[in-house]
């Protein structure tokens, strides 16, 4: 999944891709490194960040969106926790909606997404890092969020979810969530992981955001194998050769294991 923001505050890549022209490009660029989704985003949230308005975050997608439709054949997420933006992006041609509150945020998201039936990401998030047993309590949570869509009509097929790297929780909690990504995978549902660029990988390694692939390579490469199976990203023709090489080696180990 490759990230398209067209904001101008996003942590990384603010004010790059806010012109239509230049998300377009840039979009292909994605494509052509095998991006296999791309994921449009119209507000930033980032730690700190500045909420927009419901008319101008669909000023900024909704023009990419038809775009993109009009010219690529990729399936486009759109990135937002508004169900009327949701609803006029998917109008547009939206084919997925990626909600960072985990359908908790906007009450009429997740019937949308039932009556629209098309996929969502649903990412886990918390106002605080506030935890007594860190991954115990982050699949409850996440299972709330999956009962949410479930009771709502949204078919248990249609769902991704995302332990949500970077929001509510700390350093050590990123790290972890990381490591244990098979527990969240015992949930049942495919799960996408988004540690693209962000800043645990900066204090890891004591690092800026714009020097950071190599820890997102590293994040990526544990995250398939806990059994990750989608990766939101900036870097994709890197991140495309690191997920190809690794289901090379372990392809290669469990065949020699089977025979």
């Amino acid at each position: 999944m490759g990230i398209l923001n067209v904001t101008p505050d996003s942590f990384s890549d603010g004010g790059k891709w806010d012109r239509l022209d230049d998300a377009l490009s840039f979009a292909g660029d994605m494509i052509n490194e095998g991006a296999d989704i791309i994921d449009v985003g119209g507000e930033s949230t980032r730690p700190g960040y500045t909420a927009v308005t419901e008319q101008e975050e669909l000023d900024r997608v909704v023009p990419v969106i038809e775009a993109l439709r009009a010219r690529f054949d990729i399936p486009v997420s759109v990135d937002t926790c508004k169900s009327a933006v949701a609803r006029v992006a998917l109008r547009a041609g939206a084919d997925m909606v990626n909600d960072i509150t985990g359908l908790k945020g906007d009450p009429e998201m997740a019937g949308l997404i039932a009556s629209a039936e098309v996929p969502c990401c649903i990412m886990h998030n918390r106002a605080t890092a506030d935890y007594k047993d860190f991954i115990p309590e982050l699949l409850d949570d996440l299972r709330l969020s999956a009962d949410i869509a479930l009771k709502a009509g949204i078919s248990a097929d249609r769902m991704i979810l995302d332990p949500g790297i970077g929001f509510g929780k700390t350093y050590e909690n990123n790290l972890e969530a990381i490591n244990r990504l098979d527990k969240i995978a015992d949930l049942g549902y495919p799960v996408l992981l988004g540690a693209s660029r962000k800043s645990f990988i900066g204090k890891a390694l004591d690092l800026p955001v714009d020097e950071r692939l190599e820890g997102t390579i590293a994040a990526t490469v544990i995250g398939m194998l806990r059994g990750c199976t989608f990766f939101r990203v900036h870097d994709v023709r890197e991140t495309k050769r690191a997920i190809i090489m690794t289901e090379a080696i372990t392809g290669e180990i469990t065949g020699a294991i089977t025979e």
